[in-house]
Parts: structure tokens; C-alpha cells; sequence
């Protein structure tokens, strides 16, 4: 989650994959979290970055996030071309407030 530095207008992505579609499933994970592309973590490993590590975005919960609108445009035209339901609306939301999603690192609490 990266809220530094953003203090623009926000949007709410809400998004639901069906149980059976366990597949689609796994891509979206890739696509709103990020995938490594060697098995093996380390110095050499190859990470394509989700959508949490872009600049304003917020992971609020399981299928839900706030981020700025073009963002919030190209995960639903990702998303809805894999056939997944989106809603999506502007929020007005402010920094302080979203701090409170923060997700604290394991080990850290």
C-alpha cells in the first residue's frame, strides 16, 4: 500500500470472482498483488509489482481498494476482460483516514 504522496481524488474498487473459477482467481491475485517470476526468493528474483505498490493505491480488504481514478480505470478494463464483476465509485476519502488500512509487516506488530 502506497498512500505517500497522493492527496488526489480517490475511487473504490470493489471485485468478485466466482468460487468456480479458480483460475481467473489466480491471475487477479497476480494482477492486484504482484507475482515473482523465479520460484526461489533472492537477490536475482524478478517481481512484476501489483496494483498495492502503485503510488495511492490502498488494499482496504479482500477485493476491495481505493485508488486514483486512471488507475482505478485500467484494473477494470484488467479485470472485466477476464470476466470478472466490477463496481467501482469515487469516494472522498482523506490520507489520515485511509492510514488506518494501513497492513503493519509480520513481525513488526
Amino acid at each position: 500500500m502506497t498512500i505517500d504522496d497522493y492527496e488526489g481524488e480517490r475511487v473504490l474498487i470493489s471485485y468478485d470472482v466466482a468460487g468456480s473459477e479458480r483460475s481467473v482467481a489466480a491471475r487477479v491475485c497476480q494482477i492486484v498483488f504482484g507475482r515473482s517470476k523465479d520460484r526461489t526468493p533472492g537477490p536475482d528474483e524478478r517481481r512484476a509489482e501489483g496494483f498495492i505498490w502503485r503510488r495511492g493505491v490502498v488494499w482496504i480488504g479482500q477485493s476491495v481498494l481505493v485508488m486514483p481514478p486512471a488507475d482505478a480505470a485500467d484494473l477494470t478494463e484488467r479485470l472485466r476482460k477476464l470476466g470478472v464483476r466490477v463496481a467501482r465509485a469515487p469516494v472522498s476519502i482523506d490520507r489520515s483516514s485511509l492510514e488506518a488500512f494501513r497492513r503493519v509487516p509480520q513481525g513488526s506488530a
